[in-house]
């Protein structure tokens, strides 16, 4: 079973929530800890190795975005934001912060579980390869190098820090060059949402993976055009 072993830490000041979490998640096969405020939270996912972390907005102490931002400089373990807060704005900044997406409260724990089971599946690295995907272990650019077997991302000659959604949106991106996506088509393929989902989810996420490009190589960054009314597109220099 895919969850077996899968290790998820939950952070929520609310027990409640944390309960309900656990129990749903664990009759799931999940391995599950608990942390209650943001230091809390910060403290293990840096010293301990989770495939996802569920972390609340709302925190005592630092808030679920300083907790994300922070744990972004140095790794990528995905993340689930859980909000109160259902304005556009706050889901934005969740994404800006590094998040991989978001549950609006009061949330089904459904939900909840369709959500990282879509991560968990789509970011593995064994069973992120699929019929549609070019398949070839590395796609080579002049100035943008994937290497799929080691989820490695290299532009400019620099290795890229990309948390796993980010990887799997070049990735897919990059498998069909030239090729143009609209947010639809990639909100389906990439976040594997048939019903879920804000299309703003796409727009940010291609923000900050043109941003972390471009630290280091302009014109990686400028490989991904958006096409206006559209989507998107990795476009190859003629």
């Amino acid at each position: 079973m895919m969850s077996a072993g899968n290790r998820i830490l939950v952070v929520d000041d609310e027990e409640r929530i944390r309960r309900l979490l656990r129990m749903y998640l664990e009759k799931e096969g999940y391995v599950i800890e608990e942390a209650e405020d943001g230091e809390t939270a910060l403290r293990l996912a840096l010293q301990e190795e989770y495939d996802l972390i569920v972390l609340d907005l709302m925190l005592p102490g630092i808030d679920g975005m300083e907790v994300c931002s922070r744990l972004r400089q140095s790794k990528a373990t995905p993340v689930i934001m859980l909000t109160a807060k259902g304005e556009e704005v706050n889901r934005v900044q969740g994404f800006e912060a590094g998040a991989d997406d978001y549950v609006v409260k009061p949330f089904s724990p459904r939900e909840v579980i369709f959500r990282i089971k879509a991560i968990l599946r789509r970011s593995s690295a064994t069973a992120f390869l699929s019929k549609e995907l070019n398949t070839s272990n590395n796609i080579v650019f002049p100035h943008l190098v994937i290497e799929h077997d080691a989820h490695r991302v290299t532009a400019g000659g620099q290795e890229v820090n990309l948390t796993p959604k980010e990887y799997e949106l070049l990735h897919y991106l990059a498998s069909s060059p030239d090729k143009v996506f609209s947010r639809e088509d990639l909100l389906k393929d990439v976040w594997n949402y048939d019903f879920f989902g804000d299309l703003r989810t796409v727009d940010t996420h291609v923000k900050r993976l043109r941003e972390k490009l471009n630290r280091v190589s302009t014109e990686a960054a400028a490989m991904i055009t958006t096409v206006w009314g559209v989507g998107y597109k990795l476009e190859v220099a003629k």
